[in-house]
């Protein structure tokens, strides 16, 4: 989707600060870091607007998510703990509508969130 930030960054027309690369996920840091280590992980489509819209037939790419989370995890030293998170609709904190992960660590992270 040409209006959507995170497509204009999966397809380099708008700069990041990547930090890894899978086929179908690439992870970058945050504009707005809320932790040390703050990476957004997102598919390179604009497969859905969150996780309520995925079903069964994102199994892989899920995987692959998770996957290079725990790659981008281990690179950034965050053996003592991080947190995944994704946010859904306005009242979850969602900001940008193309389905993305949120990778925190680098500091105790406290519970509840928000």
């Amino acid at each position: 989707m040409s209006d959507c930030v995170f497509c204009r960054i999966a397809a380099g027309t708008i700069p990041a600060r990547r930090v890894a690369e899978g086929p179908n996920v690439i992870a970058f840091r945050d504009a707005a870091p809320q932790a040390p280590t703050h990476v957004l992980l997102i598919p390179r489509a604009h497969v859905a607007s969150s996780a309520a819209d995925l079903g069964a037939a994102h199994g892989a790419l899920l995987g692959e998510v998770f996957a290079l989370a725990a790659e981008v995890a281990r690179a950034e030293g965050l053996e003592r703990g991080w947190r995944l998170v994704t946010n859904v609709g306005d009242h979850g904190g969602q900001s940008v509508h193309h389905l993305h992960v949120h990778l925190l660590g680098g500091r105790p992270l406290g519970w509840p969130p928000g």
